[in-house]
C-alpha cells in the first residue's frame, strides 16, 4: 500500500505502467530528496508543526538516510512507490510517529519539484568544471597550433586558408557562448518551488524565504501556481542548453573522423586511442569520435522530446511530467561522459605539418592572391577576373607559405585571450559554492 492510499490498492498492471523507469532515476534523486526533507523539517519547527525535540530527532534520522546514501547501502524496498515514500518509511520505522509528520504542508508535486530542482543544479555544475577543462585544452591547442596551417571549407569543398589554431579556438569560444545557454537553465534550476505543495499553497504559515536560504537557491518560484509549472519549463531550457553543448562537440567529432581520414591526414591519434578491423590490419578507426558524433545527436533530440511531451498540457501537476527523467537524466550523464572523453583524446592529437605547402591545395591561396592586387591598386572585380582566368589556364602560382591576415579573430589575430575572458565571465555568473556551503551546512548541522 503506498502512503497515500487508503485501503484500496491499485492494480499490478497500473502500477507497473505508472511507475515506469522512476526507481532507477529515484535513486540518483535520493540524496537531494533527504536535504529537502532536512529544510522542511527546520522550517516546520519554526512555525510549530514540531518540537524542537521533534526537529531533532528528525534531522538525526535524515542525517543516518544520508549516509547511507553516500556509502551506497540506500535501497528502495520492494512495493514502496518511491524515494520519498522510502525516507518517510524508514523514520517512521526507526524513530515512531514523528516520522509521520514531515509531510505536513507539501505534496510529492513540489517534493519532486526540490528533488530536480537540486539535481539539476548539481549536475549544471558538474558539466560546467568538465566544460572548463575542455575549454582549457582547446585554448592550449589553439595557442601551440596557431602557425600551423591547414585548409578551410565551405560547402564541403576547399575553399581558404585556415589554421589548427583558428580550428581549436572556434570550438573554446563556441563553449564559452554555450555557457550562457546553460546559465538559464540553472537560473530556472535555481529557484525554490517547496511550499507549492500540489501548486496551491497551503493553509498552514510555511516560511517559503526560510526554506530558499536553507538549500541555498538564489530566489523562489514566488506564485505557487508557476512553482507547478516550472517542471518542464525547467526540462526545456535544461535541454536546449545540453544541445547547444552538444551541438559543439558534434561538429568537432566531425571533422575529427573526416581529418583521421586517409585521403585527409590532417591528424591521428596513437593506436591504443583508436580501433582496428577483425578483417583488415591496416585500419585505425576513430570509434570514439564517431561515438561521440552519434551520442550527442541523441542529445540534440532531447529538446524534440521534451517538448512534445509537455505539448497540450494545460497548468497543474500531470503525470506526463514523469517522463522527462526519462529524456533529460540520461543525457545528462552521456553529455558529461562526451565532454570528459573529448577532453582525454584531444590531449593525445597529433598534428600534421605544413600541410598547405602541398601544390594540392594551391587554389585555397585564391583569395589571398586577389586581396593583394587590390592592395597594388587594382579594382577587387578585375583582381578576381585575373585569378580566374590564371586557374582556368594553369598559370596560378601562388605563395603557398604564409597568410597575412590580422583583423580580430582571424588566423593571425586569434583573440584567444578575449576568448578566455569570455568564457570566465561566463562561469563567474555560476555562484556553485553559495549553494554547496549551504547544503554542507544542513548535512553536518
Amino acid at each position: 500500500m503506498k502512503l497515500w492510499q487508503k485501503n484500496t490498492s491499485a492494480k499490478k498492471e497500473v502500477e507497473t505502467f505508472t511507475i515506469g523507469r522512476d526507481p532507477e532515476f529515484d535513486i540518483l534523486l535520493a540524496p537531494f530528496d533527504v536535504l529537502g526533507s532536512m529544510a522542511h523539517a527546520i522550517m516546520l519547527e519554526k512555525i510549530g508543526l514540531l518540537t524542537s525535540s521533534e526537529l531533532e530527532v528528525l534531522l538525526q534520522g535524515l542525517r543516518e538516510i544520508y549516509y547511507e546514501i553516500e556509502q551506497g547501502t540506500f535501497k528502495i524496498d520492494e512495493g514502496v512507490e518511491d524515494v520519498h515514500s522510502q525516507v518517510e518509511f524508514l523514520l517512521t520505522q526507526r524513530y515512531g510517529e514523528v516520522g509521520k509528520k514531515l509531510h505536513s504542508g507539501r505534496s510529492r508535486n513540489d517534493q519532486v519539484l526540490v528533488d530536480l530542482k537540486l539535481y539539476y543544479r548539481t549536475a549544471i555544475r558538474d558539466i560546467v568544471e568538465a566544460s572548463e577543462e575542455l575549454f582549457d585544452l582547446l585554448i592550449t591547442l589553439a595557442e601551440k597550433h596557431k602557425n600551423d596551417l591547414m585548409p578551410g571549407y565551405t560547402h564541403t569543398q576547399l575553399a581558404m586558408p585556415s589554421s589548427f589554431g583558428l580550428w581549436f579556438g572556434s570550438f573554446a569560444e563556441s563553449l564559452a557562448e554555450d555557457m550562457d545557454l546553460l546559465f538559464a537553465a540553472y537560473k530556472l534550476s535555481n529557484k525554490n518551488p517547496l511550499g507549492s505543495a500540489a501548486g496551491y499553497g497551503s493553509s498552514f504559515p510555511l516560511d517559503r524565504t526560510l526554506t530558499t536560504g536553507l538549500l541555498g537557491f538564489e530566489d523562489l518560484h514566488h506564485n505557487v501556481i508557476n512553482a507547478q509549472n516550472s517542471r518542464g519549463k525547467t526540462e526545456k531550457n535544461l535541454s536546449f542548453a545540453m544541445a547547444g553543448i552538444a551541438g559543439t562537440l558534434n561538429k568537432l567529432a566531425a571533422d575529427v573522423c573526416i581529418f583521421m581520414n586517409q585521403h585527409f591526414g590532417f591528424i591521428s591519434f596513437p593506436d591504443n586511442l583508436t580501433t582496428g578491423s577483425s578483417i583488415m590490419p591496416h585500419k585505425k578507426n576513430p570509434d570514439v569520435f564517431e561515438l561521440i558524433r552519434a551520442k550527442t545527436n541523441q542529445i540534440q533530440s532531447i529538446p524534440t522530446q521534451v517538448s512534445f511531451i509537455l505539448t497540450n498540457m494545460t497548468t497543474g501537476y500531470h503525470r506526463d511530467l514523469q517522463l522527462l527523467k526519462e529524456a533529460i537524466f540520461p543525457g545528462l550523464e552521456i553529455l558529461l561522459d562526451c565532454i570528459n572523453m573529448s577532453t582525454f583524446m584531444l590531449k593525445e592529437i597529433q598534428i600534421k605539418k605544413e600541410i598547405l605547402k602541398d601544390n594540392f591545395f594551391q587554389h585555397v591561396f585564391s583569395v589571398e592572391v586577389v586581396n593583394d592586387l587590390v592592395l597594388q591598386g587594382m579594382p577587387f572585380r578585375d583582381a578576381y577576373k585575373k585569378v580566374g582566368l590564371d586557374i582556368e589556364a594553369g598559370l596560378f602560382k601562388p605563395d603557398q607559405s604564409k597568410v597575412n591576415h590580422v583583423h580580430e579573430g582571424s588566423i593571425g589575430n586569434l583573440c584567444l585571450q578575449e576568448i578566455k575572458s569570455k568564457m570566465q565571465v561566463a562561469i563567474g555568473q555560476f555562484d556553485f559554492e553559495k549553494s554547496t556551503l549551504q547544503l554542507r551546512k544542513l548535512i553536518e548541522g
